[in-house]
């Protein structure tokens, strides 16, 4: 089998599966398990795939940069953001992820929740710069432009002086095993801090990122106490998360 050939065939049944496991595809194509690890090291050096432990998963899209991640599941995203909107409650003290999933919860708030919202992300504070009863406070930071965000030191120390009630959390890969990944080692860091300062973490996911993953971990899925899909997430990327003890909230308010 040509390199191509078999690189394709990776593909293909990562497509199917979800996963390629390198051992038991080395043995179904009468390979080495030495040619089937150095295709994967190729393919995800070409952006094809993320490569793990033993073998690969699915790249996640939620990679791309800002206006490309704007173009990706607008519509579930506003399901999501319209949903997670609805947990706020009342004189709650909230953490907001940056992220075009969290502008959508912020743009659904009501303007007369009085609350708290604190958030690390520019774009979220504006989108809630009109409501006039909520407090708003903003964590400063060096500016990470990919997901237009503060990172760094000074917006870790900002995070461990305050305890939320909710963390709405962004990540661009969820899986099973891998974990809630995302694609910068800072901006984990970060995600890492505000869901260790808050009491409950909920997981903001479209589609796409149901099953991927990206190179660095925010936590395993059990850290988080809730995923929150759209209507139609599949069911087969639901499973698994579901097995890995996650609840799952469809956006439509039903349990999953």
């Amino acid at each position: 089998m040509l390199t191509r050939q078999r690189k394709q065939h990776i593909l293909s049944v990562l497509a199917r599966d979800g996963q390629v496991v390198a051992k038991p595809l080395s043995e179904a194509l009468g390979l080495s398990e030495d040619t089937i690890r150095r295709d994967l090291r190729e393919l995800a050096a070409e952006g094809r795939l993320q490569r793990v432990h033993g073998g690969a998963l699915p790249l996640a899209p939620a990679e791309a940069d800002l206006a490309g991640r704007q173009r990706i599941a607008p519509g579930e995203k506003v399901a999501i953001g319209r949903a997670a909107a609805r947990m706020v409650r009342p004189g709650q003290v909230v953490f907001v992820d940056g992220g075009t999933t969290a502008v959508q919860l912020a743009r659904h708030l009501p303007l007369d929740l009085r609350a708290t919202v604190v958030t690390h992300s520019p774009l979220v504070a504006a989108e809630l710069a009109g409501h006039d009863r909520l407090e708003l406070l903003l964590i400063g930071g060096r500016l990470f432009r990919h997901s237009m965000v503060a990172v760094g030191a000074a917006a870790m120390d900002a995070i461990s002086r305050v305890h939320a009630d909710l963390f709405f959390l962004g990540v661009t890969g969820v899986h099973a095993e891998a974990g809630l990944t995302t694609g910068d080692s800072e901006e984990a860091e970060i995600k890492r801090a505000l869901m260790a300062a808050a009491a409950e973490t909920v997981v903001l996911a479209s589609s796409e990122k149901l099953g991927a993953a990206s190179a660095w971990v925010v936590n395993p899925v059990r850290a988080a106490a809730r995923l929150l899909v759209s209507p139609e997430a599949p069911e087969k990327a639901l499973a698994p998360l579901r097995r890995a003890g996650l609840a799952i909230v469809r956006g439509d308010g039903a349990a999953g």
